[in-house]
């Protein structure tokens, strides 16, 4: 097994190899990694058996730590379908060496959830533990799973009807200008700022235009709630949610969010998440975002970092 550090001239092959992956998540792909590469040492890495690729790992530096990768809110090793356990053990193995050899004193690895995996892809939460690997930090997100989801609750059936009432609809924009103001409002009440600004959401929307999507709700020339969804094929995610006095007390989020779940429903998703609801790395449940997730049916999923020490 061989670990090649990636070089820009292999773009081609490492985005051919997240699309064909068990796990094809359009954010490993180089034109989003990149689009913030001057906040990150990037140092991802291609592993190859007989000049064979077998796996590739968004991956950046952060002193003498490796992280998977320090921009992606997940995203460990990326296999393809046919790869098999004792392949995983070895590709790990030699990540451990390169991560060695590299000077770095330990490996911070963000693990896929589940419901964004094509098939079983689970064989290196197995080889984490091989490689005595310990759980650092635990988030928890929230996820529907649309085959079977719990009834709505009552609140948020009355709020859903009120907007309607009030004529309110969620339909697709590029105001993202508009968009960002409304979000970096709601999060300046929490002391927070949004993750990403107007232009780059505008320019990785251009990048990658089926797979992100801007959707608004206006109640007399007002924004009033809106939505950027990631659509990952059987997953559709909310990365941010954003709505303001005047749409609360209207039920325009509560709307927009029952339209994004059926038509993703509708389009062929078998999930729809929401995101994680913890603060300070794990250790803060925030009972209201989650409970407002739950009473749209969804239930905890976690999101788990583990650390590999370097000896």
């Amino acid at each position: 097994m061989k670990c090649v550090v990636y070089q820009p001239e292999a773009r081609q092959e490492w985005d051919g190899w997240v699309e064909a992956a068990r796990t094809p998540l359009f954010f490993f792909k180089r034109n989003f990694m990149e689009y913030h590469a001057d906040r990150f040492q990037d140092a991802s890495l291609m592993f190859y058996e007989e000049d064979k690729l077998v796996a590739v790992l968004p991956a950046s530096r952060r002193g003498d730590e490796l992280v998977s990768h320090g921009g992606l809110t997940f995203g460990g090793l990326v296999f393809s379908a046919k790869v098999r356990a004792n392949t995983v053990l070895e590709v790990f193995e030699s990540l451990v060496t390169h991560a060695r050899n590299s000077g770095c004193k330990r490996i911070l690895y963000k693990t896929i959830p589940y419901v964004f995996a094509d098939q079983g892809a689970q064989e290196d939460l197995y080889a984490l533990i091989r490689f005595g690997a310990s759980l650092v930090r635990r988030d928890l997100s929230s996820v529907i799973h649309l085959d079977n989801r719990p009834k709505l609750s009552k609140g948020r059936k009355w709020l859903i009807a009120r907007a309607a009432k009030l004529g309110l609809e969620a339909t697709v924009s590029n105001d993202w200008d508009a968009f960002l103001a409304l979000l970096g409002e709601a999060l300046e009440r929490h002391g927070a700022k949004p993750v990403h600004t107007a232009d780059e959401l505008r320019l990785l929307q251009s990048r990658f235009p089926k797979n992100i999507e801007l959707k608004t709700t206006w109640h007399e020339g007002r924004l009033v709630a809106g939505a950027v969804l990631f659509h990952f094929g059987q997953v559709t995610h909310t990365q941010y949610l954003a709505t303001n006095d005047e749409g609360k007390d209207m039920g325009a989020l509560d709307a927009l969010i029952e339209t994004c779940i059926r038509e993703g429903e509708g389009n062929g998703a078998k999930y729809f998440s929401f995101g994680i609801s913890t603060e300070d790395a794990g250790k803060t449940l925030n009972s209201g975002l989650i409970n407002q997730k739950e009473n749209f049916g969804a239930r905890g999923m976690v999101l788990d970092f583990y650390e590999i020490s370097i000896k």
